[in-house]
């Protein structure tokens, strides 16, 4: 592991070429997520897939001869899991039962703006004109996606999937702040691992509940997006972009992310024959500028 650090150290075309290769897994990702519906419950797909996660990762970490964390940890860990794998991927993907997959990624990926404003209350970060600025236009951009919708007349169904989307990002960035409160002393890695490991159990709960006798189909289509998002999209793109974010500093990292929306939007436009219409274009347009706006000036040198 130390060996791979030292190669991205000394070679920043291979970071940036890993940092575009997940991206595009990801933004993939969103349609496999969408598809797999004809297939299994969204609880069901979510246990599966995150079961597989956890287990390649706990061999990851396994491989790596890492320890198990102190046992001050394991309450917070319990805690980022429930809010960053449990509440935002069962909202997630029983909100694609309804909103298109573009749409979905563009709406999750709002989340920098609401750690941005949870950071200013629970880390005591100050809020620049910039940064301000930034946040006004990103929900200006989630605003036009949503009142859009109402103004052409969109079912409630697809209204309240979009709002599920939103709390899922809002978990999102909470599970961060509470990361840098609670759990920013651990290994990346480690903290992946485990909130997975205890999300995952949180999923599985769920589906027990609310899917339970539900039809499962299980083919080479479903085994494939099972496999893809679990092994490939959770597991291993995060424990690559772990090592990357010891390298890059995280204004560069967030902004990269904002890929993903964009990957998504282009995938589900080919794959999925989703239509982009005006309101979501530009609302999505909007969200990134804010995001960039804001998050840039998060690392503004200060003069002297």
């Amino acid at each position: 592991m130390p060996n791979f650090i030292a190669i991205l150290q000394k070679n920043k075309s291979i970071v940036w070429l890993l940092i575009l290769i997940i991206t595009i897994l990801w933004g993939y990702a969103w349609v496999l997520m969408k598809e797999v519906l004809t297939y299994m419950g969204p609880f069901t797909f979510s246990s599966f897939r995150f079961g597989v996660g956890s287990i390649t990762l706990l061999l990851i970490v396994s491989i790596s001869k890492m320890k198990l964390p102190p046992k001050n940890y394991w309450k917070h860990l319990v805690i980022v899991g429930i809010l960053q794998t449990s509440i935002v991927f069962l909202l997630v993907m029983y909100g694609l039962r309804f909103v298109d997959a573009g749409k979905s990624s563009v709406l999750l990926y709002s989340m920098p703006m609401w750690s941005s404003i949870l950071a200013v209350k629970f880390l005591g970060e100050k809020i620049t004109p910039a940064k301000f600025t930034g946040l006004l236009i990103g929900m200006l951009g989630l605003l036009t996606i949503l009142g859009w919708d109402v103004w052409i007349g969109q079912s409630v169904d697809v209204i309240f999937g979009e709002l599920l989307i939103i709390i899922a990002a809002v978990s999102w960035g909470v599970s961060n702040v509470y990361y840098r409160i609670k759990l920013q002393g651990l290994p990346k890695l480690q903290v992946n691992t485990y909130q997975m490991l205890f999300g995952t159990i949180g999923i599985i709960i769920a589906t027990l509940f609310m899917e339970w006798g539900q039809p499962i189909e299980f083919n080479v289509h479903s085994i494939y997006y099972i496999l893809f998002t679990g092994v490939l999209a959770s597991a291993l793109c995060f424990t690559v972009w772990f090592f990357i974010l010891s390298i890059i500093d995280m204004v560069t990292a967030t902004l990269s992310t904002l890929l993903v929306p964009i990957f998504g939007l282009v995938f589900s436009s080919f794959l999925l024959d989703e239509k982009m219409s005006v309101g979501v274009v530009t609302g999505s347009g909007l969200i990134i500028v804010g995001i960039i706006i804001a998050q840039i000036s998060k690392k503004k040198p200060r003069s002297s």
